[in-house]
């Protein structure tokens, strides 16, 4: 029983582990906004890591931490395999807190299908303005 157990240990730990899912962005060439009436705007560029297999399709959504009730938006892309989604991709409504900063965060759904099929969930969060 000992030498399946350590059989398996040392499986696990010579197995390539699954990288997470991961995304990244920045507010670059975004135009500030403070006054609380966000603009329409192209999305960011996003660079991608650890896809999940099966992934045909990715759901972008913004969401302000401090004010979660306002829909920013997002929108849906056709994910061909690279490791970024450019701008324009989709439009959404930009972020502009009225006073101060605010913490958003994009949530990136990775999907089997443009409508469902969820294979994995990305967070990256930012204060804007930076």
């Amino acid at each position: 029983m000992k030498s399946v157990i350590a059989a398996l240990a040392c499986l696990a730990l010579t197995s390539p582990m699954a990288s997470a899912f991961e995304i990244g962005f920045d507010w670059a060439g975004l135009k500030l906004c403070t006054s609380g009436n966000p603009n329409t705007v192209a999305n960011p560029t996003f660079t991608l890591r650890g896809v999940p297999a099966g992934t045909r399709y990715i759901r972008f959504r913004l969401v302000d931490r401090d004010v979660p009730d306002f829909n920013h938006g997002g929108g849906v892309v056709a994910w061909d395999g690279s490791s970024t989604v450019q701008t324009g991709a989709f439009t959404y409504k930009s972020p502009c807190p009225p006073a101060g900063k605010h913490t958003y965060e994009w949530t990136a759904t990775a999907q089997s299908g443009k409508s469902g099929g969820k294979l994995g969930v990305a967070k990256a969060r930012r204060n804007y303005p930076d």
